[in-house]
C-alpha cells in the first residue's frame, strides 16, 4: 500500500531533478551536466538527457525497488569507494560505531548493520525529498535501523547525528552535501566528546566558497562532477581513490577509513605516491560545474 501522498524527488544522472509518485515517474527537468564515466561503464550511458534520466529511475523501481515498499535492503556492491561502501567497512571493523545515512522512504536513519548501511545507500542518487513508506520503514528498523522520524521521513543529517549522540554512539560516520549540516555536526562533536566523520556526496554544482568551506569541513569527499572541489582540493587531499570520479581523503581519518576499504576492493589496486589530485581529462564526467 502506498499512500495519496507518495513522494520523492531525487538529483541524478546529471543533478537532473527527478519526481516519482506511487512508484511512478511523474515530472524529469533537465540535466545539469552530460556525461559520467560511471554511468557509461556501469549502464551505457554516454549522454544524460531527461530520457535517459527517466528511463534510469524507472529501470531502479524495477530493478531493486527504489521508492517502494518491497525495495531490497541488501545490496550488490556498486562502486569501490563509495560512502555507504566505505561506512559499511569502516562499522564491520569497527572503525566507526554507527552510521548516519538517507534513504528513500524513510529519510535520516541511524544504524549499525554493515549491510542495511550498503543497501540503503548504494544505489540512490542525492536524494532532496522523501516521504514514509510505513512497511519499508518496519523492514529498516527490523534490521536494526533507527529512522529519526517514521511520520514525515524528513532528511536532516544534523537531527540525525544529535539522535546518534543520543543513543550513546561515540564514532559515529555521516553523509552531507553542503557545508551548513557539517558545520552544525562539528559543533555538536565538539559539544559531547564525540568522534564524527563526514563524507561529502553530491557535490555536483556546489558553489566556489562553499567547496572552499566544504573541504576544511569534512574528512572525504566524492568529486562529483563539482569543478569547485575538484579545483579546490590541491594542498587538502591527502589520499585519493579512483581517478574518474575521485574521493579525496582530507583527515588523517578519513585516509585510514578508505584504506581499510580498500582491503575489501576485489578489484586489483595500484598504491603509489604523487602530487594530489590526479584527474586524467580523458577519464573526467563533463562538463563540470
Amino acid at each position: 500500500m502506498t499512500s495519496k501522498n507518495d513522494r520523492h524527488v531525487m538529483e541524478a544522472l546529471g543533478k537532473t531533478r527527478v519526481v516519482v509518485e506511487n512508484g511512478k515517474v511523474v515530472e524529469v527537468g533537465e540535466p545539469q551536466t552530460e556525461y559520467c564515466p560511471i554511468f557509461d561503464k556501469v549502464r551505457g550511458i554516454k549522454k544524460f538527457t531527461s530520457k535517459t534520466a527517466k528511463e534510469n529511475i524507472e529501470f531502479r523501481i524495477k530493478d531493486f525497488g527504489i521508492f517502494t515498499e518491497d525495495r531490497e535492503l541488501e545490496m550488490e556492491i556498486f562502486v569501490g569507494f563509495g560512502a555507504s561502501e566505505t561506512f559499511m567497512t569502516g562499522l564491520r571493523r569497527g572503525l566507526i560505531d554507527s552510521c548516519v545515512t538517507a534513504c528513500d522512504g524513510a529519510g535520516t536513519v541511524i544504524t549499525s548493520n554493515p549491510k542495511l548501511t550498503q543497501g540503503m545507500g548504494s544505489r540512490i542518487s542525492g536524494l532532496s525529498e522523501t516521504t514514509p513508506i510505513p512497511k519499508l520503514i518496519s523492514r529498516i528498523q527490523e534490521l536494526g535501523g533507527v529512522v529519526l522520524d517514521p511520520e514525515t521521513a524528513k532528511l536532516d543529517q544534523v537531527e540525525g547525528v544529535k539522535k546518534a549522540i543520543g543513543m550513546g554512539f561515540k564514532n559515529i560516520g555521516v553523509s552531507v552535501t553542503n557545508p551548513e549540516d557539517m558545520r552544525e555536526i562539528r559543533v555538536l562533536e565538539e559539544k559531547h566528546g564525540v568522534s564524527v566523520v563526514g563524507f561529502g556526496v553530491h557535490t555536483t554544482g556546489m558553489a566556489e566558497d562553499e567547496a572552499k568551506e566544504f573541504i576544511r569541513l569534512v574528512d572525504m569527499t566524492t568529486g562529483c562532477t563539482s569543478r569547485w572541489i575538484r579545483g579546490c582540493i590541491a594542498g587538502h587531499t591527502i589520499a585519493q581513490f579512483g581517478t574518474a570520479i575521485p574521493i579525496f581523503a582530507i583527515s588523517q581519518c578519513g585516509k585510514e577509513l578508505l584504506l581499510e576499504r580498500a582491503k575489501e576492493v576485489t578489484d586489483p589496486i595500484l598504491i603509489n605516491t604523487m602530487k594530489l589530485p590526479v584527474q586524467p581529462e580523458e577519464k573526467q564526467p563533463r562538463p563540470l560545474i
